[in-house]
């Protein structure tokens, strides 16, 4: 054998290994990705039995339910109204005080409700170590998300399942630093923490999807713009509808209270705790409002990504149909907004109807319709 031939096969060799190193570790950290993802799985599961703990101390506290609004608990602590007593012949008075509350002009009197926990002590204490649970299992999933990028070297929303593990980690985000912001959205966790269990359950089961390499279309920086910004705006829109519906709820109660009504035991205990209709409903149309101009640019940079990739910016495609539709929706909502007769329940279900057309665009159009936005099955 000369030289040169030897140095060739040690050069082949040498490669040969490098490859077989590469392909080992990317299965390996795909490995390790699922682990986390199912290790995830299961600090949600104790952060849900948590939240559901925090409810069910909440709901024997009656006394502490309407010592919390009377003082206007959910409301700013500067805000609460101190009770004055009254001396009137020896006899001591108690003046009850005004209730303090932060509900739009002209709505119903009411105030927020002092959250999950009921003002009872132990639900109060179940409920933070439900946060801290959730913090803990959002840093699990998140590096399982991050494991599964570095298996297959791209960014890990390349079919349904990569979205989905993303999409629930950004919701988690999203509700976590409203809680660092110090809005008052506890009571948003035991909602959020179920869905989150319901899409990652969906997404190991039925849309897990072995690591792979992207079709050439789709090796773009526009994959990173495009899709991180549909993600954050899907995770957005769901913290707003889970605020609609709680709102139509929540509105439902107070419309029987006001007609002499008298709800149902379990209604009162979950109605009586969360914030008041008016400020659920301005909740949810800020949230929305926020991230509209955000969802804008997403169909924008799809455009050009589709420009660059396919050599037409637009083509009716089914996703880029569906995604205009749930602008159209919003875009819709948010004008009922600014409208007089279209504010409370009517946008409400306009919201829920565009976020419905949200769900429709990623799990309808994915699975069941077929289009140039189809890659590695689901």
């Amino acid at each position: 054998m000369t030289l040169a031939a030897a140095t060739d096969l040690v050069s082949a060799t040498d490669v040969a290994s490098v490859t077989n190193l590469a392909t080992a570790t990317n299965e390996h950290l795909a490995n390790l990705s699922n682990t986390l993802i199912y290790s995830s799985m299961a600090v949600y599961t104790l952060a849900f039995l948590a939240y559901i703990a925090e409810w069910t101390f909440g709901s024997r506290s009656k006394i502490g339910r309407t010592a919390a609004a009377l003082t206007g608990v959910g409301a700013k602590k500067a805000d609460a109204p101190a009770v004055t007593v009254q001396n009137a012949g020896g006899t001591t008075v108690l003046e009850r005080p005004k209730v303090v509350v932060r509900a739009a002009s002209g709505s119903r009197d009411v105030p927020d409700g002092p959250g999950a926990h009921g003002g009872d002590e132990q639900g109060d204490l179940y409920g933070r170590i439900a946060v801290s649970l959730t913090v803990l299992a959002f840093l699990v999933e998140l590096s399982g998300v991050i494991a599964r990028a570095a298996s297959v070297e791209r960014a890990p929303w390349g079919n349904m399942y990569e979205f989905n593990i993303t999409f629930s980690t950004v919701a988690v985000g999203v509700y976590l630093t409203l809680l660092l912001l110090k809005k008052n959205v506890r009571w948003l966790g035991l909602f959020l923490v179920t869905t989150v269990l319901l899409d990652l359950g969906i997404a190991v089961t039925v849309l897990y999807t072995a690591s792979d390499q992207l079709v050439p279309a789709l090796h773009s920086y526009w994959l990173y713009i495009h899709v991180s910004t549909a993600i954050i705006c899907g995770a957005v829109f769901y913290v707003g509808a889970v605020g609609t519906l709680l709102y139509l709820f929540k509105d439902s109660y107070e419309n029987k209270l006001a007609t002499g009504g008298k709800p149902g035991a379990f209604a009162t205990s979950v109605m009586e705790r969360l914030p008041a209709s008016a400020n659920l409903d301005k909740f949810s149309y800020r949230v929305n409002a926020a991230v509209f101009p955000l969802w804008t640019f997403t169909i924008i940079a799809g455009a050009i990504w589709a420009e660059s990739a396919w050599g037409r910016y637009w083509g009716w495609d089914p996703k880029e149909t569906w995604a205009f539709i749930t602008w159209v929706a919003y875009a819709c909502y948010l004008h009922a907004r600014a409208t007089a007769g279209w504010k409370g329940r009517k946008a409400a279900y306009l919201a829920l109807i565009a976020f419905g057309c949200w769900l429709f665009n990623y799990y309808g159009v994915n699975i069941f319709v077929g289009g140039k936005h189809s890659y590695a099955g689901v």
